[in-house]
C-alpha cells in the first residue's frame, strides 16, 4: 500500500509507472537524472498542493495497483 509517507525512491521501485503518474499530475521526480530524494508529500508540498490533492493522489495510487492485481 502507498502512503504519502513513502520515498519516491522506493514508490519508483514498487511502481514503476509512478514517474509517469506524478509528471502526469505536475510533479516531476527526475529532473536531468537526477531522482529527488524525499517523500511523495514532500515533493507534492514543492509544488503547492495539499493535504487532500496530496491524499487524493495517493488513492490513486492505490486503486490503480489493486486494479493491477486483477
Amino acid at each position: 500500500m502507498i502512503s504519502r509517507d513513502i520515498p519516491i525512491d522506493e514508490l519508483v521501485q514498487a511502481r514503476p509507472d509512478a514517474v509517469g503518474i506524478l509528471i502526469n499530475h505536475g510533479l516531476p521526480c527526475v529532473v536531468c537524472g537526477e531522482p529527488f530524494w524525499g517523500t511523495l508529500a514532500e515533493l507534492a508540498r514543492q509544488h503547492g498542493w495539499d493535504d487532500e490533492k496530496i491524499d487524493a493522489l495517493v488513492a490513486q495510487f492505490n486503486d490503480s495497483h489493486g486494479r493491477q492485481g486483477r
